[in-house]
């Protein structure tokens, strides 16, 4: 049976917490009213494991009184005036902070795209605990698995409304469906573990129980067995699957909270050619079915495509409106709500494919190391120190050669982007989205 998810009762919530704000004196104010539902199951071994359903519904009223601002969270069944009446004497006797407010009126969307975020698409019980089964068997079929660690399948629907005492009402469905298993790997008493997964917005957009099962099977499988390397300075090949999370380690970096605080390596580097000439980063908040898609920001900006990085250059810090004023800039509607109040954040962030493909890449290596996993959060992005455990597979004569283990990766953020290079394999499923990366010069740690 289809679940429509309507929004119309949070919608007259946020509406009413706005006008009881107003009326208890604030001079501006905002409220965001969000209802989520979720169901899941977990299955291990071929019987179920367990079963999960949450509801929840809450909101956030912020007022400001002058420079000075006070926000409150609760579930929606407290009383508005009351609640209204609490936040704004609170905002009289809070510190001043010039760079706060709402966004400029001018800014605000008027036009709400629909971006295709919701399915009501409503499996049963049955039908997600078949998926996570197959799923399971699937990776369990394939040669030298031994043991499962687990398959999940969830779906989860959310709604969120946003009303501003300028006059803005806007409101987004986004439903989420999401597939995974873990097995374990033997081979002559060793053991080694991988998984996959997926998730998206619209259940025909996921990947199948068959496929995902599969892929996680042989990738514990070809993980047995690993070797070490000798310590050196070598070529490091990202999958896919880590090379997302250099992207993650540059959008950090450009969070105009960072950038205010002086708090990043990039602080000093607008304008500047921070990746190879090339290399393109871009920031799509309106992207069809994108994971990370938006219709506004947190604080009612509809917010443009970004090119964070052209041909090289850094273009964009991300911006909310606080962070933008205290650099003398405009919010580029990159706001996302943090707590009761906004912070900066990324969207749809894709790393632009090159031109190479990444079998190209390994057959130029004489020698170079394919890393598949890291391990730690040994990345300070502050100095741009990076130093990560790893495991994945060695290159050698232009081959894949044998699973590599318990070695650590490193250097800095400044030379990694420099010298990264993408290949031409770029899936845009997820909300950071990166093909495969080479970065020559890399210092590997091993025996």
């Amino acid at each position: 049976m289809a679940d429509s998810f309507d929004l119309t009762e949070l919608q007259d919530r946020a509406a009413a917490l706005v006008e009881a704000a107003k009326r208890a004196g604030a001079d501006a104010c905002d409220a965001v009213v969000a209802a989520s539902r979720s169901t899941g199951v977990e299955v291990r071994d071929g019987t179920i494991e367990e079963t999960e359903g949450a509801e929840n519904n809450s909101f956030s009223l912020r007022a400001f009184v002058g420079d000075r601002s006070a926000a409150v969270s609760a579930n929606m069944s407290g009383d508005a005036a009351e609640l209204a009446s609490r936040v704004v004497a609170m905002a009289k006797v809070s510190p001043e902070d010039k760079f706060g407010g709402l966004a400029d009126a001018g800014q605000l969307a008027t036009d709400i795209p629909d971006l295709d975020l919701f399915d009501d698409a409503e499996p049963n019980f049955d039908a997600m605990r078949d998926a996570a089964l197959a799923c399971e068997a699937a990776a369990l079929d394939v040669q030298g698995v031994s043991k499962s660690s687990g398959a999940s399948f969830g779906r989860s629907l959310g709604g969120s409304v946003l009303a501003t005492s300028d006059g803005f009402v806007g409101s987004y469905r986004a439903s989420r469906f999401a597939l995974s298993v873990s097995v374990v790997a033997e081979a002559d008493g060793a053991m080694e573990r991988d998984y996959d997964f997926d998730s998206q917005h619209h259940l025909s957009d996921l990947r199948s129980a068959a496929d995902i099962g599969k892929q996680a099977g042989e990738r514990a499988a070809k993980r047995v067995n690993p070797r070490q390397v000798d310590t050196q300075t070598t070529t490091v090949i990202y999958d896919p699957r880590i090379a997302r999370g250099l992207v993650g380690h540059f959008t950090s970096a450009i969070n105009g909270a960072a950038i205010v605080r002086g708090t990043s390596l990039l602080k000093d580097k607008m304008g500047e050619r921070v990746f190879a000439p090339g290399i393109s980063i871009v920031d799509q908040p309106h992207l069809k079915r994108g994971m990370a898609s938006r219709p506004f920001d947190g604080e009612g900006i509809a917010g443009e495509e970004l090119v964070l990085a052209e041909d090289g250059v850094l273009k964009h810090w991300l911006l909310n409106t606080s962070a933008a004023k205290e650099l003398g800039l405009v919010s580029n509607g990159r706001a996302s709500r943090a707590g009761s109040g906004t912070s900066p954040g990324s969207t749809n962030v894709t790393l632009q494919a090159g031109s190479r493909s990444p079998e190209e890449m390994i057959k130029s290596l004489k020698s170079g190391f394919y890393a598949t996993e890291l391990i730690g959060q040994g990345v300070n992005l502050i100095t741009g120190d990076y130093s990560r455990g790893a495991s994945g597979f060695w290159i050698e004569d232009g081959e894949i050669s044998f699973a590599v283990s318990e070695i650590t990766i490193a250097g800095n953020l400044i030379d990694m982007f420099a010298a990264m290079e993408p290949a031409s394999d770029l899936e845009t499923r997820y909300g950071t989205n990166a093909p495969t990366v080479m970065i020559e010069g890399m210092t590997l740690a091993g025996r």
